[in-house]
């Protein structure tokens, strides 16, 4: 819990320095990239977490690998974070980046849990529909497929979920069976 709070915390300064030099879309691109290779690269993993490579060491590589392809902001960060010996929070300081980011412009995603994959024209009308009840500009629909959900749908944005699937509609049923009140 406590790594959450350091990286939000990261995450803020960056976020303000990024608005400062307006390139807050710039360098959410950079993050994304930076997260996806070190995600994807086994040798970051291993040469991040080993004790022995000192930060000189792992400063090496960062540069070796994006010197040229990211701002200089985020290889400072980058540094930083290495200086701390705060490697490890990485990946939720991009995903605290990337909630304000969206949330700066009005965006927030939402969990769409069906039986069945949506189509383009479904997520477009879920889309529609749940960017006005949540009060957002623009929803970016992540289509979960459940098929335990037998029917329906169940709608997930930040902490709220909207529940419209035949599974709940039968626990439901069920509960009010075992409870003795069966009127509606």
């Amino acid at each position: 819990m406590k790594q959450d709070h350091v990286a939000k915390r990261y995450a803020i300064a960056v976020f303000e320095l990024a608005k400062e030099q307006n390139s807050v879309a710039q360098i959410s691109e950079e993050l994304k990239v930076v997260s996806e290779v070190v995600e994807n690269t086994n040798l970051f993993e291993t040469f991040f977490k080993h004790p022995k490579v000192s930060a000189a060491q792992k400063k090496d590589l960062v540069k070796a690998s994006f010197h040229g392809k990211i701002s200089d902001t985020l290889l400072n960060t980058l540094f930083l974070l290495i200086d701390k010996k705060r490697e490890g929070i990485l990946f939720k300081m991009v995903e605290e980046f990337l909630k304000l980011t969206n949330e700066e412009q009005g965006i927030a995603e939402a969990k769409v849990y069906t039986a069945k994959p949506l189509t383009d024209a479904e997520k477009i009308a879920f889309e529609a529909t749940f960017s006005k009840v949540a009060g957002k500009a623009k929803l970016t629909i992540n289509n979960i497929v459940d098929p335990e959900l037998i029917g329906g749908f169940k709608v997930r944005i930040g902490d709220r979920i909207y529940d419209g699937s035949v599974l709940s509609q039968l626990r439901r049923i069920e509960r009010r069976m075992i409870s003795g009140n069966v009127s509606r």
